[in-house]
This record gives structure tokens, C-alpha cells and sequence, in this order.
């Protein structure tokens, strides 16, 4: 894969205020963006941790895919997003390598961002999150 780097670590929280003053507490965390996306069901923020990131998501109800992740394995790391540059032809690599995909085509993220997820059985147990600036 011609990945950049990680671009974040994911991390699936009960409560997303709480967690960001955790974060912030704790580690001098800032938020860099916030936002609702109702189509995946999830808040987010992005937060900074130095030249780090990571993104604190909640669930916007019990039937969506990170409340389904809380309900079973509870609060915790969630995923680990990888920066691509061109994600459309990342996907196509990785489907002719035989890797499960839960996107087969990029869609719209977080922020502004372009994203796909593989499968975790793919990655032996680890929710992978490809992002591209598009």
C-alpha cells in the first residue's frame, strides 16, 4: 500500500464531551474539528495531541455501526486510519489482493475527507480506515 503514514487512531467513547475533556485534561488534547455526520451515525472530533491525532466518536443511537461496537466491546480503540494518496486505486489493490472490504468505492468522511474501511478479519482483528483528502 502506498501509504503516507497514520493519520489517526480511532477510539469509540460513551460520551463524547466527557471524553474530550479527558483527553485534553489528561494529555493537553485541542480539538481540531467536531462534527455530526447522521448518515454513519456518529459525533466526532479530532482531536491534536502534539503532531498526533486521534478521533473520539460516539454513537448517535444503539442501531448504528459504533453503537453496535459499544455495545459489545464497549468503550475503546475502534480503528486505525491509514493516509492514502489516491483511494479509489488503493481499494482496487487491496480487492485484487484479496482483502475484505467493507467500502469497495471511496466515500465522504469526517471532515472533509475521502474514506473506506477493510474489514477487521482482513487485518487480524484490527478495523482499518483508509483516508484521502480528495
Amino acid at each position: 500500500m502506498a501509504s503516507r503514514g497514520i493519520h489517526h487512531l480511532g477510539v469509540a467513547v460513551d460520551d463524547l464531551d466527557v471524553a474530550v475533556d479527558t483527553y485534553a485534561r489528561l494529555f493537553g488534547a485541542e480539538v481540531e474539528h467536531r462534527a455530526t455526520v447522521p448518515e454513519q451515525g456518529v459525533e466526532a472530533a479530532s482531536l491534536r495531541v502534539g503532531g498526533d491525532r486521534l478521533e473520539l466518536v460516539s454513537a448517535l443511537g444503539p442501531d448504528t455501526p459504533v453503537g453496535k461496537f459499544l455495545a459489545k466491546r464497549g468503550p475503546g480503540m475502534h480503528h486505525v486510519a491509514f493516509e492514502v494518496d489516491d483511494l479509489g486505486a488503493e481499494l482496487g489493490r487491496l480487492a485484487a489482493d484479496g482483502a475484505e472490504l467493507i467500502d469497495t468505492a471511496p466515500r465522504r468522511g469526517l471532515f472533509g475527507l475521502e474514506v473506506a474501511f477493510v474489514h477487521p478479519e482482513t487485518t487480524g482483528g484490527v478495523l482499518a480506515e483508509l483516508v484521502s483528502r480528495g
